[in-house]
């Protein structure tokens, strides 16, 4: 079967574009004719080694995958053959990845495509709903009322959180580019501030005197401004880190306020998260909702130019290879 794979983990220049033997499956496993993937940051990670995981070579690159089953394990029922499906959490922690003509998925990694759902789109979309989901019920525990800004919130992981927190009732603040202001309330922000200006001040014009969340997914503002931003007892999410992988804070005046940070990232969610993810993430695209990407459609043939452009930020769209 055709695939994209590395013999060993390095530059995108490592990626090769060739025969590998279609994998068997086991018992509790699906076996997947893929047509798609997407093509993600952690991907890059994964191959240039940066990102310590269990790999076996080898290594078929690449975790979400949208597909048609071909065969099912003795112990699977939730899957028949012909059922339309998606997965995004293979291509790490020992399983091999999906850019390849088949997969061989864990059953409880596996989940349907709702009827009506452009499958190119949910694949482009399911890595950055997936991180926002858990993130904002796993990590925050969040509830309907409570109020979270998201910094950098133009971007991929930035609208899902919006949308996301929005239909979960909670009160959404955005900080983006002046020019996104109605992408953000279409999105379904509830105020939407210019990340150019101060935080503090712009809060304090609102009459916010603190927010019970932060998520800044650019990783360019101040840590000691989020926690100002704060009320006592609120959480910081950290799914990202500044250029310097530094941080300074007061820390005295953090600890007394009961204050948190936590950091995330999707790679060590459980199962179950991943499966209460895929169940909320499904409702919401049959609803409209998630599914707003902006996507270049590339070939298999392309994976290692398409991992490069991420690496270098020459593309904002988010990447899927088809077959």
């Amino acid at each position: 079967m055709k695939a994209a794979y590395i013999k060993e983990t390095g530059s995108s220049k490592n990626i090769i574009i060739g025969d590998l033997p279609e994998p068997e499956i086991g018992a509790d496993d699906v076996l997947v004719k893929v047509s798609a993937v997407s093509v993600n940051h952690v991907d890059t990670f994964v191959r240039a080694g940066s990102y310590q995981t269990n790999l076996n070579f080898p290594f078929v690159i690449g975790r979400d995958a949208v597909g048609e089953v071909e065969k099912v394990g003795a112990n699977v029922d939730r899957f028949a053959i012909g059922s339309q499906v998606w997965t995004n959490s293979m291509g790490y922690d020992g399983r091999q990845g999906t850019t390849s003509r088949y997969v061989a998925v864990p059953a409880d990694r596996l989940f349907h495509i709702p009827s009506g759902v452009d499958p190119i789109k949910l694949v482009a979309s399911v890595h950055s709903s997936a991180t926002a989901a858990i993130l904002i019920n796993h990590v925050f525990q969040a509830k309907s009322g409570d109020t979270i800004l998201v910094e950098g919130a133009a971007g991929h992981v930035g609208t899902k959180l919006i949308q996301l927190a929005h239909t979960m009732g909670l009160r959404v603040i955005t900080t983006s580019n002046e020019a996104d202001f109605d992408k953000m309330d279409r999105f379904g922000s509830d105020l939407a501030l210019d990340y150019k200006k101060s935080l503090t001040k712009q809060l304090e014009k609102h009459d916010i005197d603190g927010v019970d969340f932060v998520v800044d997914t650019s990783g360019k503002v101040a840590l000691q401004e989020n926690i100002n931003a704060l009320n006592e007892r609120g959480t910081i999410g950290l799914i990202t880190a500044p250029e310097d992988n530094k941080f300074t804070f007061n820390v005295r005046k953090f600890y007394t306020t009961d204050k948190a940070i936590r950091g995330f990232v999707l790679s060590h969610a459980t199962i179950d998260q991943f499966i209460d993810a895929a169940k909320l993430l499904n409702q919401r695209m049959v609803d409209g909702f998630l599914l707003d990407d902006d996507i270049v459609e590339k070939p298999i043939e392309d994976a290692a130019q398409a991992q490069h452009a991420l690496e270098t930020n020459t593309v904002k769209e988010r990447l899927v290879l088809k077959f």
